[in-house]
């Protein structure tokens, strides 16, 4: 296990380490960011002025093993629009992203694995029609217009719940509906084919043979072994979340980092961009690390197939 371990976060740092490289020279190569900073009609002398300011006329490798040796200390600069340390702005969003996040998978969780497991447990019957019918709408329906019927139906029409801010818990019941019912579709259809698969295997049939009860073998056997595949894809999901609710945020107002990167992007603001990039690139490969050692704890042939390699 700690071979594995060690491999697992040799990978996963070099994945961020790439990830972080790649965004910065794109988004150095997508414009003239002096030029952004002193706007259009700004003379070549305050454009040279800001380039020097912030270190735009270095070599551009110099300027990334500059920033990244910053980061690494978590010093990421400070913000040309706001003026303020990225660092300092980015402690007030992060928290509203994370609690939409889980709000989210948890939405997502508790509606995909019991149509999940209905679907499978009567494979071809009505009730699997209808849990794939549910599946198949929640991958079809645009988040912008599926948050707007919500908001119109429960914000406006029945007036229960609030259609815009972050203040209490209310305020998110909507937003994790919209963001966790788009994930809902993978995650259920990975549950039922896990769950057909394991209902179909000898441990099932043997269960049968001893007279277990149905929920018995349902939820104790084959959902125990179902759940391996769904925890490496609810952690990628999580982090789709993480880095995929700018619509959501925007929708339904919420200042969140994916308001706050769509912000930053429409202000050139370089600093916050690359941070909340980087953030984000990191969140991501460690969920896919934390589900990869997950499962290899749930499944050892996972672990000595690759301790062989």
């Amino acid at each position: 296990m700690f071979a594995y371990t060690i491999k697992r976060i040799g990978l996963t740092l070099l994945v961020a380490l790439t990830v972080s490289f790649i965004s910065f020279l794109t988004l150095h190569l997508s414009g003239d960011l002096a030029q952004a900073m002193a706007g259009a009609d700004a003379k070549a002398a305050d454009v040279e002025r800001i380039r020097q300011q912030y270190g735009l006329d270095r070599p551009l490798l110099v300027q990334y093993a500059s920033w990244a040796a910053k980061a690494l200390t978590g010093d990421f600069g400070e913000s040309f629009y706001f003026r303020k340390p990225v660092t300092e702005l980015l402690a007030d969003r992060f928290p509203v992203t994370i609690a939409l996040a889980l709000s989210a998978i948890v939405f997502a969780l508790g509606l995909a694995i019991p149509l999940g497991v209905a679907a499978a447990a009567r494979p071809n019957s009505w009730i699997d029609r209808l849990c794939l019918s549910v599946s198949v709408v929640g991958q079809a329906l645009p988040s912008f217009w599926f948050s707007l019927m919500l908001i119109i139906f429960f914000g406006v029409t029945l007036r229960w719940l609030p259609v815009s801010g972050s203040g209490s818990w209310q305020h998110y019941v909507m937003p994790a509906i919209a963001l966790g019912y788009y994930a809902t579709p993978a995650l259920m259809r990975l549950t039922r084919a896990g769950m057909l698969e394991a209902l179909d295997s000898d441990y099932i049939r043997t269960a049968r043979a001893k007279g277990l009860r149905s929920y018995s073998i349902i939820f104790k056997h084959a959902l125990r072994n179902a759940a391996i595949p769904i925890v490496a894809v609810s952690a990628v999901q999580f982090g789709f979340m993480l880095s995929g609710s700018v619509v959501i945020e925007t929708v339904f107002a919420i200042r969140g980092i994916g308001h706050f990167a769509w912000e930053a992007i429409s202000r050139s603001d370089f600093p916050v961009v690359q941070a909340i990039v980087l953030i984000l690139a990191f969140v991501y490969v460690g969920l896919n690390l934390l589900a990869d050692l997950l499962i290899a704890v749930l499944d050892p042939r996972l672990r000595t197939q690759v301790e062989a390699l």
